[in-house]
């Protein structure tokens, strides 16, 4: 089990109430709302190995340089220098996420992120090849790429909540979009995405990317046949595809998730116990982790 960690501490520190806070009076409902839902995951799906992947850089430069506005709108300041760009986090969740790392630690869940990659990318790379069946627990749609039912890799989808999320597959791929998983990707380019500030090809929405997918198969293909006055490509489409050849040539190194990425040797074997039980026993005196803690050593432990 693959967790896209900042999107599920997002959706638990908007979704949970912020009057749970700890004894000094610090909110904690990001950190207690993660905690109840990777236990709710673990409690349904029992996997046997589980990592909290990470956005070690969320808006890394390789992509910026690509496409000037991915992620543009989340920044909050452009930083002089070789610094990063810092996202747009409110004040109270931005104090929680360095207690979050303490309790992963403290409970001995891997986190695994990597230099100038996102999440997605450290998702990506541990879900190709890995041997074993592999649930991916994220409100990203960008990640339905890796959806690949012959590998047994699919996506727990919390878009609508962590407790009816979707259980996304090939059918599920297609039935929503009308492309096969392996072709997501290639319609993410062409439709283009606001929330993540790639604008897509001018005038090409989820229907039609799909049909000129389907048509045509890649997006080296839509660009050969839009480019060849030979092909039986509509005017309309060829004209919209001819206009965005700028933004074809790069788009796809910018939304493909990465597979590759060296990630060493980490055990990412679920605990059964907590790595530091004294660490966890100081941490829930401090923060006021109460129920939240009892419910994941239970879940981790596989007990009732």
């Amino acid at each position: 089990m693959l967790l896209d960690t900042a999107s599920l501490y997002f959706r638990a520190f908007f979704g949970v109430p912020d009057s749970m806070r700890a004894p000094d009076g610090t909110p904690v409902n990001a950190v207690r709302g993660l905690m109840d839902f990777i236990s709710r995951l673990v409690g349904e799906y029992d996997p046997s190995h589980l990592v909290c992947c990470w956005d070690d850089d969320w808006r890394p430069q390789w992509r910026v340089d690509l496409i000037p506005s991915y992620k543009a709108h989340r920044v909050v300041q452009e930083l002089p220098g070789p610094r990063p760009d810092v996202e747009e986090v409110p004040d109270p969740l931005e104090t929680q996420i360095p207690i979050i790392v303490s309790v992963l630690e403290a409970f001995g869940i891997a986190r695994i992120g990597h230099p100038e990659m996102e999440a997605d990318d450290v998702i990506g790379t541990l879900a190709t090849d890995a041997g074993m069946p592999v649930d991916i627990v994220t409100g990203d749609r960008d990640l339905f790429q890796l959806v690949d039912d012959e590998a047994a890799v699919r996506v727990l989808y919390v878009a609508r909540g962590v407790s009816k999320h979707e259980r996304v597959d090939n059918a599920w791929v297609r039935t929503k979009y009308g492309v096969d998983a392996r072709h997501y990707a290639d319609l993410a380019t062409l439709r283009g995405d606001a929330s993540d500030g790639l604008p897509g090809v001018a005038g090409v929405g989820d229907k039609t990317a799909a049909t000129l997918l389907n048509r045509f198969g890649s997006i080296d293909a839509v660009v050969a046949a839009a480019s060849d006055p030979e092909s039986d490509m509509g005017p309309g489409p060829r004209g919209k595809i001819k206009a965005a050849l700028d933004y074809l040539d790069v788009a796809p190194e910018v939304v493909a998730v990465r597979r590759d990425l060296d990630l060493g040797t980490a055990d990412l074997t679920r605990p059964r116990t907590p790595a530091d039980h004294d660490a966890v026993v100081a941490l829930d005196e401090r923060w006021g982790l109460g129920s939240s803690a009892v419910r994941l050593v239970q879940a981790l432990s596989g007990s009732d």
